[in-house]
């Protein structure tokens, strides 16, 4: 996946229009990204990816680009 389809993915999970999201744009601006979207992000990094986050990693993302990293570290993301 390259950093426009997840952008695009991310924006899905959060119902947000596609072009809306950056790798920039913070949780506090996504209306989307309460407790109810973080639990939809879990469950789609694990059946997309196979990707399993702990607690104290779920707690540390605060923007879309933490978002990128984990599918970057889990080698999700082809570019950066």
């Amino acid at each position: 996946m390259d950093t426009k389809n997840a952008l695009n993915w991310i924006a899905e999970i959060f119902e947000e229009p596609a072009g809306r999201i950056a790798a920039g744009t913070s949780r506090a601006s996504i209306a989307g990204w309460d407790s109810l979207g973080t639990l939809s992000l879990i469950a789609a990094l694990d059946e997309k990816f196979d990707i399993h986050l702990d607690e104290k990693e779920i707690e540390a993302m605060s923007a879309v680009q933490d978002i990128l990293g984990v599918l970057r570290r889990h080698g999700a993301l082809t570019e950066a």
